[in-house]
Order: structure tokens, then sequence, then C-alpha cells
């Protein structure tokens, strides 16, 4: 095990009880491979599942076992309009498992996220039965306040980039606060408790995952 190794996992296992201090279920694993399996125990055969563009959540492997296996899925990736893709997000709020990441979490088990559909902020708190969260070690950070700048200035401007837009994040590489029409940043979604019981579920992952 190497130092940076030794720090995740000591830093994991607190941050694992942060969240079950939240009412969130949650775990640490070491490996995407581990992450994975531990993902497919979590869903149930014969469950509908959805998701909001997780790279990190594709990154593992997870979107493909779930294409693959005996699940019902809801994946707005197939349809070639948005009128049809709107209507696979709107059933997406009422499937058994919603799948996802989140663009920042704090050492306290403060969940943040940002969005611009606001479908995935929309399913996180609430419709789906469970939420099922793959975080990667690089998205733990501080305080709320560190996860709230995280989101805002290195997350959003990586996606923002992604989508190929034209935002002033993707020329200057950092959040300006705009009202650009193609902003990405018009819902932001503050997790600090889970009101149901286990229903968010975290694995946390010695990995680099996602932006």
């Amino acid at each position: 095990m190497d130092i940076r190794e030794m720090r995740n996992e000591v830093l994991g296992a607190r941050v694992v009880k942060a969240l079950e201090s939240r009412n969130m279920e949650a775990y640490y694993v070491k490996t995407k491979e581990e992450a994975l399996a531990k993902a497919l125990e979590l869903i149930p055969e014969g469950s509908s599942v959805s998701w909001g563009g997780s790279m990190s959540a594709q990154e593992i492997g997870l979107l493909d076992a779930v294409r693959g296996g005996n699940y019902e899925v809801l994946d707005r990736g197939t349809k070639e309009t948005r009128a049809e893709q709107e209507e696979v997000m709107h059933q997406a709020l009422n499937c058994d498992v919603f799948l996802g990441s989140t663009n920042a979490l704090s050492e306290d088990g403060v969940l943040v996220n940002i969005d611009g559909n606001a479908n995935r902020v929309a399913a996180y708190s609430y419709g789906p039965k469970t939420v099922l969260l793959i975080v990667g070690m690089n998205k733990v950070v501080k305080s709320e306040a560190d996860a709230m700048s995280r989101a805002k200035n290195e997350a959003a401007p990586i996606n923002a980039q992604r989508f190929g837009i034209q935002t002033p994040c993707v020329k200057n590489g950092t959040c300006s606060d705009c009202k650009s029409p193609e902003c990405i940043c018009c819902q932001i979604l503050i997790t600090r408790f889970s009101k149901v019981p286990k229903r968010t579920k975290v694995i946390l992952v010695d990995e680099n995952l996602g932006f």
C-alpha cells in the first residue's frame, strides 16, 4: 500500500461514517472492479434503472453492466428526439434505482451537485426509490464551502467543455456566475441528510473518477 492509498483509506473510512450519520448507506472500496461488484449487489435484478449522465458510473463499467443485465433500463441515450429523451427523463423520476455521482463531497458527508436541466438533482432529491452514487476520492474536499467551490469552479467548467457549449467558464476555466443561455449551473442541490433511511447509497472508490 502506497502513501496515497494509506491516506485515502483512513479518510474514506471517516467519510463513510459521516455519510452514515446523515442517514445514508456508504461503502469504501479500493478499485473500479470492487465498486462495480458492490454496485451490482445493491441493484436487485428486475429493477427499473436509469441515470443522469454520470461519467463515474460509466468509468467503472456500471452502465454497460446494467444494459447487459436483467434490468428494465431507462436510457435517454437510446432516443433520437428531444421529446423522446424528455419522456425517458420523466419516467426516470419513478424508477427503482437512479445511478449517478456527485460534483463534490465534503469530509463531513455533505453532497453538492449543480445541474442544468435539473433532471439529475431532481432525482437525487425525490422520486426514485434508491439513489446509488459512485464517487471517486478525487471529489472529497474538506468542507461544504469547498464542495461548492469544487462543483462551480472545477466540475462545471469541465462538463461545459465536454458538452461543447459556449459559456464563460469554457473560455476561462472557472465559474463566472454567468447567466448565459447555455448555462449548466441552473440548479444547485445540497444534500445534508437522507429523509428516507438509506435511500441514498454512496460507494467511495480510491480512484480518480469523473470530473
